[in-house]
């Protein structure tokens, strides 16, 4: 059950256009990249009223009816529920394919930034102080395994290979690794050709080849062992940042997304890239970031972003369809629903979909 990468506010467009150009001057110029990409997002999200009884308990997130509106930046269909993360903690829980959602006793505050379920029960979240979260009872209640306070940096992905074996990835090059189901975490980034520390934005399994992983300045780096050793792509497609990753269900075939509408293809585990090009219905190119991506139960492909963009493919990321929704919201997030049509997370919080991204009822 798949992962990408987080949300993103439309404000933030020409902050993320400049990220190289912030990050190599000051200490105070690398929190500003960093910031830039996440922490903008907690003061764009709308408030919430506060709980205010003793069930509030210290260090747990706050349970409020408006949750499910609030910023919400990854959602997946675990086979039972479907679950969605975001803003200040949220953990939420759909049994009946997003008609109506409970929010999770969840220990964190932070902001949360991606979720993993290995199967039904099983699943991680990863989010701001380095912490990561774990379930295994289907989302229902989670524990905190991991959280590193003096990192200063959010994790910004999470990929599990069985019940034993995941890794992390975030900003400043951050690689963790548990062979343990997460009962310990370890700090692997030295396997990785990273010396300028680029933030890692997302990681995905690419069919009978890998692992692979994108981020700041359209790096990219790959691994045919699973994570064991780690190649650096030299021939890059694009220079910009790139925000999510996505294996399809043909081998060795992948897509890598990000700023501006850019969206690669490759079928041979990154040794060479062709750019999907991506048209609005005015004909235009699409000049919208790109957020995250899912590979639906039928293989189709779906990708979302700012500006209510959602990308549709039918043909292994070959070609897309694309709308932009009325309301221009940013997305962050997409999964499937059983009967085909599509939920989406992102400024807003919970949005039901038609198949395509359309409204219900207005296709």
């Amino acid at each position: 059950m798949r992962r990408t990468q987080s949300g993103l506010a439309p404000i933030l467009a020409p902050i993320l256009a400049r990220k190289s150009a912030l990050r190599v001057h000051s200490p105070l110029a690398k929190a500003l990249s960093l910031c830039s990409v996440l922490s903008i997002l907690a003061f764009a999200a709308a408030p919430l009223q506060a709980e205010t009884s003793a069930a509030a308990d210290a260090g747990y997130a706050i349970e409020s009816p408006k949750a499910v509106h609030s910023l919400l930046l990854d959602v997946v269909n675990t086979g039972e529920r479907l679950v969605a993360v975001g803003d200040r903690g949220h953990i939420l829980y759909s049994n009946d394919q997003g008609q109506s959602w409970q929010q999770a006793k969840v220990p964190t505050r932070q902001m949360l930034t991606s979720l993993f379920f290995v199967d039904a029960q099983h699943g991680w979240v990863v989010g701001h102080d380095a912490q990561i979260l774990a379930t295994s009872d289907g989302g229902l209640t989670w524990t905190k395994q991991y959280e590193d306070l003096d990192r200063e940096a959010p994790l910004l992905d999470i990929w599990f290979k069985d019940l034993e074996t995941g890794y992390a990835v975030g900003a400043y090059g951050a690689l963790l690794e548990t062979t343990d189901g997460g009962q310990s975490w370890e700090d692997v980034s030295d396997r990785l050709d990273n010396e300028d520390a680029y933030h890692l934005n997302a990681i995905a399994a690419v069919k009978d080849s890998g692992l692979f992983i994108v981020g700041e300045l359209g790096q990219m780096f790959r691994s045919a062992d699973w994570g064991q050793t780690w190649e650096r792509i030299e021939d890059l497609p694009y220079e910009g940042s790139l925000f999510g990753v996505l294996g399809t269900d043909q081998s060795a075939t992948l897509l890598a997304y990000g700023l501006r509408g850019h969206l690669f293809r490759s079928t041979d585990f990154g040794d060479s890239w062709q750019q999907v090009k991506l048209n609005t219905p005015n004909n235009g190119p699409l000049e919208f970031g790109l957020a995250d991506g899912a590979l639906l139960n039928d293989g189709n492909v779906a990708v979302v972003g700012h500006g209510g963009t959602v990308l549709r493919s039918k043909d292994h990321g070959q070609t897309f369809s694309l709308i932009n929704r009325p309301d221009r919201l940013s997305l962050a997030g997409v999964a499937a629903l059983d009967n085909g049509n599509l939920i989406l997370v992102g400024q807003g919080g919970v949005h039901l979909a038609a198949s395509t991204g359309a409204d219900l009822g207005q296709q």
